[in-house]
Order: C-alpha cells, then sequence, then structure tokens
C-alpha cells in the first residue's frame, strides 16, 4: 500500500515518514562502512545507530496515527541533528551523504513536532 492511501497522512506527514526511512537506510550504511574505517567511527556508529532506532520508530508511530508521535518527532529531530554533527566531522562520503540525509530528515521532523 502506497503511503498516498493512509488517510490520516497528510503531505507534511508523509515527508516526514519518507525522510525518516531514508534517515534510517543511510544511518545502516553509514555505521557499516564506519565499522570498516578502524578506530575514531565508535561515536558515529553509536549515533548512527540511535538514529536507525528513533527514525524507524517515529515512521511507525505516524504510520498507526500515534498521539505519541509529536513527541518522538522531537527527539528524533535532536538525534538526527547530533548525528549529523558527528557525520560532518568525517571526510567519509558515506559520513557526508548520511549528514545531508539527516539534516532534511531533522527539518521535517521539527516541523512534525511543533
Amino acid at each position: 500500500m502506497a503511503l498516498t492511501e493512509i488517510d490520516h497522512l497528510d503531505d507534511e506527514m508523509a515527508e516526514c515518514m519518507d525522510n525518516c526511512l531514508e534517515a534510517t537506510q543511510a544511518c545502516e550504511w553509514c555505521a557499516d562502512a564506519c565499522a570498516e574505517e578502524g578506530e575514531g567511527m565508535a561515536e558515529c556508529i553509536r549515533l548512527c545507530r540511535d538514529v536507525a532506532d528513533i527514525a524507524t520508530l517515529h515512521a511507525r508511530f505516524m504510520a498507526r496515527d500515534s498521539g505519541y508521535h509529536a513527541d518522538l518527532a522531537a527527539v528524533c529531530a535532536d538525534a538526527c541533528e547530533e548525528c549529523a554533527e558527528e557525520c560532518e566531522s568525517h571526510d567519509h562520503e558515506h559520513c557526508q551523504v548520511c549528514a545531508a540525509v539527516l539534516r532534511e530528515c531533522a527539518e521535517t521532523c521539527r516541523g512534525m513536532a511543533a
């Protein structure tokens, strides 16, 4: 079923859900690639894993129209911003791509939290 068929999702919520799922994918990729990079990547890996879990949960809360999704949106935005800052501190392409995706996710999550 396409997101457009979920009747309680407006355009803003559908965009946020898409961004959360994209952030999950980017973070899983980045964390895996960081593990291959060696020392100095532990914080990036940890934060990416946190975001992947939070963003996935937030998308699930939006899909079921949970009354808690706005609260979780704020947490997701905070986690995305912290992780983006960490990713931006590394020169690896996967970190830079991940940071860009996370910035977009944080922005739409902030909109959902408001």
